[in-house]
């Protein structure tokens, strides 16, 4: 069952109810592929972005998980022709990982948020995979998850504007200082709250 059929579009209720399920199930695993990778040092591969994108939109649109069958659009940003996507997103993971030692874990984030963004690589959920995937980096660089109850993806979420108009100065600008401030102050807000309990 594919909602977004059904319903002929992503304004429905009943779209909506499924696809906040959908985001605390990928929060879920989330933590538990932090956990795994810290455990066994594994820092990132290309099934990484594509299981966190099958999480955020199972069952809401065809290819959860699949990188995306067609050109897209968003807003005025035209992603990269889709019959690219595969090769960008092989380039992608190699410079995460090329860079992981020398590249602070912020910058690593951020770099990350703003790429998978630009590459735009699915055809539903890339906002929520980047987010996912930055605090995957981030967490696996710094050795585990910083205390607070509410994590990093979410934090950007409920900072949509200022988010997007960071992203569209990152691709007019090609630098990621005012990205990863962003992140910075959103992730010491993170730490200053009370931490969560993992009972």
């Amino acid at each position: 069952m594919i909602l977004s059929d059904i319903l002929n579009g992503e304004g429905h209720d009943i779209y909506q109810e499924l696809a906040l399920g959908n985001l605390v199930r990928q929060y879920d695993f989330l933590r538990s592929i932090i956990a795994t990778a810290v455990r066994v040092e594994h820092r990132i591969s290309p099934t990484i972005p594509k299981a966190l994108n099958y999480h955020a939109i199972a069952c809401l649109h065809g290819s959860a998980g699949e990188f995306r069958p067609h050109d897209v659009t968003v807003g005025a940003y035209r992603p990269p022709h889709y019959t690219r996507v595969p090769a960008l997103m092989s380039e992608f993971i190699d410079d995460v990982d090329r860079n992981w030692d020398q590249t602070d874990a912020v910058s690593l984030a951020a770099f990350c948020l703003w790429r998978l963004n630009h590459i735009h690589p699915f055809v539903n959920g890339n906002g929520r995979t980047a987010r996912a995937l930055c605090y995957y980096v981030f967490c696996v660089k710094m050795r585990g998850e910083p205390i607070g109850d509410l994590i990093l993806p979410e934090r950007i979420r409920r900072n949509r504007e200022e988010y997007v108009r960071l992203l569209q100065q990152t691709d007019q600008q090609l630098n990621l200082v005012h990205l990863r401030e962003f992140l910075a102050r959103l992730l010491q807000e993170q730490l200053e709250e009370p931490g969560r309990s993992d009972d």
